[in-house]
């Protein structure tokens, strides 16, 4: 996991560093005139990035998984938990691609991504941290940050039952981490720093000891933030 993660971050640098290279072009198409190569390009790399921010914080869960698994001679299932819980990101993807079109044909970001609206910067930071305060965060915050806890309430036996289990801890991770990763149409997908920055954010509150204290922190700071951006559209 922690392998697919680097990789995923080096292609991430490679688009960033190099964005002349016609593959790097195909996920920056200039206008909302997409081609299918456009398309799938664009997905591609909405899909690299989830995998590269989210298999890290998601290690001890699936650690704790294959642990359980090998106590009953079934190691196997761990790779159909992992591949379930990368179908909901890839799914994912597949929605912030749609919505990238979206706000690209109505001019509201650029070709990188970032956003050329200040009222959208606006209302992306402060639903993200109106998102930190709601009660659907907290759950899926706590499912999170419980493995032992989940795998027991959530067990499942067979293959079938680890994909199960993996796809119902994706859509938890996903409920965690929506909003942030919205922010992404803020900062731009090739400003490697903010992703940096986004994938911390989502690592501590999710690993660290009292990481919940970090989201109450976070959403504070990112309500600030968009109350600031508004403003100074309405000044």
């Amino acid at each position: 996991m922690l392998a697919l993660s680097l990789v995923g971050w080096g292609m991430l640098a490679w688009i960033a560093f190099d964005m002349g290279h016609p593959l790097a072009q195909l996920t920056m198409p200039m206008s909302s005139a997409w081609h299918l190569d456009n398309l799938l390009a664009v997905w591609c790399m909405w899909a690299v990035m989830m995998a590269a921010m989210m298999l890290p914080s998601a290690l001890p869960m699936v650690l704790a998984f294959v642990a359980l698994c090998r106590r009953n001679g079934e190691t196997a299932r761990s790779r159909s938990f992992v591949a379930a819980y990368l179908l909901v990101w890839f799914a994912f993807s597949m929605v912030a691609t749609g919505l990238q079109w979206v706000l690209q044909a109505a001019g509201w970001v650029n070709p990188m991504i970032v956003s050329t609206s200040a009222t959208l910067t606006g209302v992306l930071l402060l639903v993200a941290g109106a998102y930190q305060f709601s009660p659907l965060k907290h759950i899926c915050l706590a499912n999170c940050r419980t493995p032992m806890g989940f795998l027991i309430g959530e067990w499942r036996g067979g293959t079938s039952g680890a994909f199960v289990m993996g796809l119902r801890h994706g859509l938890f991770c996903l409920g965690c981490c929506w909003a942030l990763m919205a922010l992404l149409f803020v900062g731009g997908v090739m400003n490697l720093a903010w992703i940096a920055a986004l994938s911390i954010a989502v690592a501590i509150e999710k690993l660290m000891p009292h990481g919940q204290h970090l989201a109450t922190l976070l959403g504070l700071g990112l309500i600030g933030a968009g109350v600031l951006r508004l403003y100074s559209v309405a000044g």
